[in-house]
């Protein structure tokens, strides 16, 4: 008998090169727990996934496991990240919309997991905002032990990019000096809208 949730895909929007991975009850993981691998890093208690588009729609599967899961192969980009859950409930969520209809990432519950997220097609149209579907994501996870973050794969060219820029070019949003740049700017007002906040 498998015992392994069902996995499910959906459209989701991605606005300013990110979707994200969130509990409604609380953080997912410790900003200072994760840095930039291009792919995937924490922010303001979520988990942000980088995208290749600035805006548009990406295909999200996320894929449920009762313990750890291989690797997906041929995916251009894989890393991993810790996660908590404090209500059971982890959620991919546009950044200023309700959450994707797909099922919680949380299987098993409130409780500490590992995600495992397969990026593909970041280097079709970066920086573009556009109507078609060019890039896909996996999301695997599984209950785990706090482990740190972890680059699996490292072979698109966006994701490069990412990892060159330098450290004071990486934005963490609960630090004032993030407000100094146009994207730190722009992710401020998002989340603060998503929140209700309009001041």
């Amino acid at each position: 008998m498998n015992d392994e949730p069902a996995t499910a895909t959906a459209l989701v929007r991605a606005e300013y090169h990110l979707f994200q991975i969130t509990d409604p009850q609380g953080p997912v993981a410790d900003d200072l727990d994760a840095t930039q691998n291009g792919l995937v890093s924490a922010a303001g208690g979520a988990i942000e996934v980088t995208t290749g588009i600035h805006t548009g729609s990406v295909r999200v599967t996320v894929e449920p496991h009762s313990q750890r899961p291989d690797p997906a192969p041929d995916w251009e980009e894989i890393a991993e990240m810790p996660c908590h859950s404090p209500s059971g409930e982890v959620l991919v969520t546009p950044m200023t919309d309700d959450p994707a209809d797909l099922p919680s990432l949380a299987s098993q519950g409130p409780g500490l997991y590992r995600l495992r997220i397969h990026a593909l097609g970041r280097d079709t149209a970066v920086d573009q905002s556009t109507d078609d579907v060019v890039e896909s994501y996996l999301i695997q996870s599984w209950p785990a032990a706090h482990q740190d973050a972890l680059l699996v794969k490292a072979t698109d060219a966006y994701g490069a990019q990412v990892r060159a820029r330098p450290a004071s070019d990486t934005l963490v949003i609960d630090h004032e000096d993030s407000l100094d740049t146009q994207t730190g700017r722009e992710r401020d007002i998002l989340r603060r809208a998503g929140h209700g906040d309009y001041s």
